[in-house]
């Protein structure tokens, strides 16, 4: 695809991390826009989106460099390219909330109420960041005679050039719009605090437990090489 979107001699912006970084801002946009109709301090909500939006990077960063330790032992410097690619969803996920516990403790709010504000927002941005993974061609599928298969052919993707691959990106990114506007619809008919939060975890779990069998790429630590790292967090979330 285009990993590259602009590139000027030694200027260049990447296609993953202009997408990465449209995600978040629309994301919290989204969430600032919602807090005061649900009654939370907007000020307050976009102060804990950014706090979310560091960590969240931090621990997908570090999840993927765990995974793939064996290559980042080798090329250390790569470990702080995070803009070309390579994030893993449930290491931002666990330091995001670990961070959010902490925020939402310290400012005396309310804990489910701000989390059902916050769950759609993640599936916005995830549908436009996974994108990003597309057109890097990272969490790439397996190979396939699909119709819809995609073949990459720069040299700079990070999938594997002239083979017709599931374009698991794609899945991640649909499965993200039905879950973001389906809690769109709950978040108008809820009947308690934390329904929207457990209705995204249940939800992006599923999806993301099936989508991983057709993916392609190093999937980290197989559990009795049948389950992914992400399978394994999915099945305990």
């Amino acid at each position: 695809m285009y990993p590259i979107l602009i590139e000027f001699g030694f200027f260049k912006i990447f296609t993953y991390g202009l997408l990465v970084a449209t995600g978040f801002l629309v994301a919290i946009l989204l969430a600032s826009s919602r807090a005061e109709k649900e009654g939370l301090d907007s000020q307050k909500v976009l102060d804990l989106c950014f706090y979310v939006m560091v960590s969240a990077l931090l621990g997908a960063r570090l999840l993927y460099v765990i995974v793939e330790y064996r290559y980042f032992l080798d090329s250390p410097l790569e470990i702080f390219k995070f803009w070309k690619g390579g994030l893993v969803f449930y290491g931002g996920l666990i330091l995001g909330v670990l961070i959010s516990l902490w925020y939402l403790k310290r400012n005396q709010m309310p804990m489910w109420k701000t989390a059902d504000l916050l769950a759609p927002s993640i599936a916005l941005g995830q549908l436009i960041g996974r994108w990003g993974c597309f057109f890097a061609g990272c969490c790439y599928g397996k190979k396939t005679d699909v119709a819809w298969g995609i073949t990459f052919t720069d040299p700079r993707s990070l999938a594997p050039l002239e083979i017709s691959l599931h374009p698991t990106q794609v899945y991640l990114s649909l499965n993200a719009v039905f879950i973001f506007i389906f809690l769109m619809w709950l978040s108008k008919r809820k009947v308690f605090d934390g329904q929207i939060l457990w209705s995204y975890g249940i939800l992006y779990s599923i999806g993301r437990f099936a989508i991983e069998y057709f993916r392609g790429d190093d999937r980290g630590f197989p559990v009795e090489q049948v389950l992914s790292t992400s399978q394994f967090v999915g099945v305990f979330i």
